[in-house]
Formats: structure tokens, sequence, C-alpha cells
């Protein structure tokens, strides 16, 4: 930087325009950022401008001011500034050196009055909020598949033909009631809130959608009115909000059910997309008769099966009282009078001294002889059946 210096002359002190500049420039940035009102005029932009320049202008006697602002923040401002609006710039006072043009490098710019409407609106916020009418435990789910969609929204809106030609194109069969009415100005919100009562009170509406394009600050003012914002909090019937754009936030958004960020995106959550739908449904049904053929699979084995074992039980069942009855048979010729005489017989000859058994039954070993002795006379003697 320059230094700021006078000419060396005698009798008085001199500067250059250079010099002269320079210095009120750099005491120029040592004052403090200021707010200061007036009228936009003379508004100039282009796209190939690094900034954005204007006048305010002072109603009472004319007074004018340059303005200067990056052009990048202007338009983050979204504004949309128009010659004759009154505005508040905040910003610094500066010199240009090399013209010697004094301007305010803008910071920031606001309506004439945004900052009052900003504190009254977070002041109602705050008692809404105290209210539980922002509450996430009052929010409804959408309906899958409503019967009827109720919309909300301007005369001829872009935001209308945007949200019918969504629900349309994602699900043709869905049927919609639409409601026109105010959406910006002083008779918005009351024209919004009879619209609201009379599309939820319509037959078989199971969700309304309020919606409505981006806009300067006080364009969305209405949609923060307070009577507006109850009656969305008490709305019969789930309420998606798709007021502005992704950084607008009015009052309605926090007690909607829903909140879409624009009108096309609001379309979306309160219908399916029908091909999408169609396409789950037919792999639901691919599980289910995959599910069906696997249990008549299961219960053609357990048939088979069972069939099986049917048919092996009656032979099972013969042979079983096969055995019971030549069991029983042999039992009832153990007890016959001819058996039982032979069988004393063979008794007295085992006994006999000449038989020799009571030596035999003097040991285990000879008892068993015995017994096998005596059951083959018992054979033999037996006569057969």
């Amino acid at each position: 930087m320059s230094k700021v210096a006078p000419l060396p002359y005698d009798d008085r002190t001199v500067y250059s325009v250079a010099s002269f500049n320079l210095g009120v420039a750099q005491w120029l940035g040592r004052l403090p950022t200021v707010w200061v009102e007036g009228e936009v005029t003379e508004l100039k932009r282009h796209a190939r401008w690094a900034s954005v320049f204007f006048t305010l202008k002072d109603p009472a006697d004319g007074s004018c001011l340059a303005v200067q602002m990056p052009r990048g923040q202007f338009d983050a401002l979204r504004l949309d500034l128009a010659d004759g609006e009154r505005v508040h710039v905040y910003g610094r006072p500066e010199l240009y050196a090399q013209r010697g043009d004094f301007r305010l490098r803008a910071l920031s710019v606001e309506r004439f009055g945004v900052g009052a409407h900003l504190a009254a609106l977070e002041r109602l916020k705050t008692k809404l909020v105290s209210e539980g009418l922002f509450a996430a435990e009052r929010k409804r789910p959408l309906p899958l598949l409503p019967r009827r969609i109720g919309l909300v929204t301007g005369n001829d809106a872009a935001a209308k033909k945007d949200v019918l030609a969504t629900i349309s194109a994602r699900f043709p069969a869905a049927r919609i009631v639409v409601a026109e009415t105010l959406v910006q100005g002083p008779l918005a919100a009351n024209a919004m809130i009879e619209a609201l009562r009379a599309i939820a009170a319509a037959p078989e509406v199971d969700v309304v959608v309020l919606s409505r394009g981006g806009g300067s600050f006080e364009d969305l003012l209405p949609f923060s009115d307070e009577k507006l914002v109850r009656a969305v909090a008490t709305c019969p019937v789930p309420f998606v909000s798709a007021v502005g754009h992704e950084q607008d936030s009015p009052l309605c958004d926090f007690a909607a059910d829903a909140r879409a960020s624009t009108p096309t995106a609001a379309a979306r959550l309160v219908v399916p997309d029908a091909a999408e739908l169609l396409a789950r449904l037919d792999r639901t049904r691919s599980g289910l008769a995959r599910g069906a053929r696997g249990v008549v699979d299961r219960r053609r084995e357990r048939l088979a099966h069972a069939h099986d074992r049917l048919r092996r039980a009656p032979s099972l069942a013969v042979e079983r009282k096969r055995a019971r009855l030549e069991h029983a048979a042999g039992r009832l010729r153990a007890l016959s009078p001819r058996a039982t005489k032979s069988a004393i017989r063979s008794h007295q000859f085992l006994t006999s001294p000449r038989f020799g058994a009571s030596r035999l039954l003097g040991t285990m070993s000879g008892r068993a002889k015995l017994l096998t002795i005596a059951i083959r006379l018992s054979r033999q003697r037996t006569p057969t059946a």
C-alpha cells in the first residue's frame, strides 16, 4: 500500500490527488459497519459482473448513496429487488481511491420491516412450540393409497401444474380435488383457511397438500399466520406442506404432518409409484406361489408316508394276531388232559431211582438237563391238534 505523504513545499502542506484519496480511503476503512435506510434506484446486475450496483435514495430530500455488493451474496438473499423498494443495507463505507468514488460496500440487504417481522415470527414460534403444536408425536403417517387427494394452491400457479403432472405420472388412477385460492397478500391467510376446511370436509379426501412456489419473505408471510398454522395443526386428515423452496421455512411447515421441499416432492409423498408398486406386487405374488408350492410338497410327502403306513398296517395287524393265536394255542395244548398225564408220567420217570434223577437234581446243570428232557418227552407224547 502506498504511503500517504505531503509534497515538499516550504510554507504549506500539499497532498497529491492519489495521496489524498488514499488517506481518506484508509480513514474510512477504520469506520464501523452501519445500517442505512433508503429506496433502491438504478439497480444494475449482469451475469458477467462480479458485483451488483444500485443507489440508495432518501425519499425525504433526494440524497443518494452508491452501493456495491458481491453478486454471489446478493443472489443468495433471493430478494428480487426492484427500483422503488425501501430497504435496509448493512455495510461499510469506502472510497475507490483511483476514481474518488464514495460508496457503501454492502454485506446484507433486508426489505424495510423484515427485522420486525422476523422477531414477531420468532415469538409466535416459541408460543406455538410451548403449546405442543409442533411436537413430533402429533405427526400422523400419510396414507399409502389415498382415495382422494386435496390440493390447496394458487390460481393458475405453476406449483399446481407441477403437483398434478407428477401425481398423474406416478399414479394415473389417483383422484384429486383442487381448491384454488389466494396465496399472497393480506387476504391470503383467511382465504387459505376457508379452502383448507372446505377441502378437508370433502368426501373420501384422505390427505391434503398446501402448495406454493418460491417467493420473497413478504410473499410467504401468510403461511406463517397464526390462524393458518392452527388450522393446519387441527386438520382432520394428514397434511403436507409444500411452500417455497428448501431454504424457506414458514411456520405451517412445522405444524404439518409432512414437509416437502418442493411441490413436486409433495406429489411423490402422497402417491406411490405405480410401476414400482406393480413390481412389488409381482415379487410378493412370486413369493406366495413359492411358499404355497412348498406347503403342497410337504403335505404330499406326509400324505405318501401316511399312505404307506396304512398300506402296511393290515399285514402287521394280521401277523400280531397270528402270533397271539399261536401262543394261545400252545397254552391250550399244554393244559389239555393228555398233556397233563404225560407230564406226570415224565415226572415219575425222572424221579425214579432207576433214572437217577436225584443225582442230577443236586446241581444246577443237572436240573437244566432234567427240564430239557421233560420238555422233549412232553412234546413227543402230546398229540398234535
